[in-house]
């Protein structure tokens, strides 16, 4: 009898936190055997009566990795824990972090240590595994991942420990956090990446998972798009999950349509989601084509076919964003814009399996968009709205810039830069990040030009902006 897969990340889970524990006080594995073996049984408890119901493959899963595994063992049928609701409200323990977790985490911030990122990695894939047991795991299951993973990662934050996929601020403390090899992605979708020209899409390099979402939680703001793309990225590794034990799956699409005005992150979160989908098998290469109508569309009867299927190619096995996607479906039924679209269906089609497409754009007219035509209706099933930024983080996206090249303000200049953030007028097509860049290159200039007369500026004055320096951007 073939053994159930929840049964073997569980054993992982008690087996290597045992282990840390162990070291960590100098008594034996056994010792903590049964306290770890109670974590597990809450996580794969609170993950699957997140949404208020149980299955018979959820309560047989229980059983079989978990039940089985406490002292006194829970020996029932499936049924009859489905009837006892014993599992009923479990889910409130995700909701805060546990005595191990915070013993790890108070030790890593003592020690400068990181055993706790054993315990995230672990937790996070038994999360995982239990949202597997069903077909198709629940919204609420998701959501509940997410928000276990986000109470971890608060907790880190608290204790000043990094978090996962960040670089260690002590790069002389060396620690080696022991972790399971690397899966070989499955089927299709993993072989070797096409072979075509590139087009404006570098090779590059495969990146871990967990600094994927690292990088996206670092983005200021879009809080609702971050939250978001971490549970279509849980969703994925549940499907993964299954694919690679065998286990029938749904078919996902992976297109999204992102909503937004201008410099609102939709290209950065792009190329990051492009490199979580090559991550977690969706896709082979994970690069992403940057893309729009002036690129996709010919002035000639079948030129603009042609044009289209090379911008796809090159995005088989990663990503293509079709920015201002609205743009190809204006001009009537004659335009050629039609036939990008047509090209672009029958593409996705075709290759199914090795391509994600990310069309982007205003809401209403990417509404317009999608109506198209039928193929794409049925293809682009998920929307991320891309909201404005706030003034706030419109400054905090300006000290970035800042720090990132060396720069600084001084009281007066930051007291200016609010001001001019607060006045620049939210109009439709407002620019967003790229207002503050412009704004950031402008207060450079201005600065530079304040500098140059001086015969011998200190590094305070070539790397401080003052109130001087700060002027809004005419664009």
């Amino acid at each position: 009898m073939a053994q159930h897969p929840l049964i073997e990340a569980v054993g992982m889970f008690i087996d290597s936190l045992s282990d840390e524990l162990s070291v960590l006080s100098g008594r034996p594995t056994s010792t903590y055997r049964g306290e770890v073996t109670i974590e597990a049984a809450n996580i794969v408890a609170g993950v699957i009566a997140a949404d208020g119901r149980l299955t018979s493959d959820e309560a047989e899963g229980y059983l079989n990795a978990v039940g089985q595994r406490l002292v006194p063992p829970l020996l029932v049928s499936s049924m009859q824990l489905r009837a006892s609701g014993m599992l009923a409200g479990r889910d409130a323990w995700l909701d805060t972090p546990s005595v191990l977790f915070d013993l790890l985490v108070r030790a890593d911030a003592k020690a400068h240590t990181m055993r706790s990122h054993r315990y995230y990695a672990l937790a996070l894939g038994l999360a995982h595994m239990a949202a597997a047991l069903d077909l198709v795991p629940s919204a609420s299951e998701i959501d509940a991942i997410d928000a276990f993973r986000t109470m971890l990662l608060h907790r880190l934050d608290a204790s000043g420990v990094p978090r996962p996929g960040q670089p260690v601020p002590n790069e002389d403390v060396a620690y080696h956090v022991p972790g399971p090899p690397e899966r070989a992605t499955v089927g299709s979708r993993a072989a070797a990446a096409a072979t075509v020209p590139s087009i404006d899409a570098p090779e590059v390099p495969a990146r871990p998972l967990v600094e994927l979402l690292a990088a996206l939680d670092q983005l200021v703001g879009l809080a609702d798009v971050k939250a978001e793309v971490r549970r279509l990225t849980s969703l994925l590794q549940v499907q993964q999950l299954r694919a690679e034990r065998g286990l029938p799956t749904m078919e996902t699409s992976h297109h999204l349509v992102f909503t937004g005005n201008p410099g609102t992150g939709k290209t950065t979160v792009a190329r990051l989601l492009s490199q979580i989908y090559r991550s977690v098998g969706v896709v082979a290469k994970g690069q992403l084509v940057e893309t729009d109508r002036s690129k996709l569309v010919a002035g000639f009867i079948g030129q603009t076919a042609l044009k289209t299927s090379q911008a796809l190619e090159a995005a088989l096995g990663g990503m293509l964003l079709i920015d201002e996607a609205y743009a190809l479906a204006r001009g009537g039924d004659n335009d050629f814009g039609r036939e990008a679209i047509d090209t672009v269906v029958k593409f996705m089609e075709d290759h199914r399996d090795d391509i994600a497409i990310v069309a982007a754009g205003y809401p209403a007219e990417m509404a317009t968009f999608i109506d198209a035509n039928p193929g794409l209706k049925s293809r682009f099933t998920r929307t991320i709205e891309f909201p404005d930024y706030t003034d706030v983080e419109l400054v905090s996206i300006f000290l970035s810039l800042g720090a990132r090249n060396q720069y600084e303000c001084s009281d007066d200049a930051l007291a200016a830069l609010r001001v001019v953030v607060a006045a620049e007028p939210r109009t439709r097509g407002f620019g967003n990040a790229r207002f503050v860049r412009n704004l950031f290159e402008a207060a450079v200039a201005h600065q530079a030009m304040r500098v140059a007369p001086l015969s011998d500026p200190s590094n305070e004055q070539l790397t401080t902006f003052t109130a001087a320096d700060i002027a809004a951007v005419d664009v």
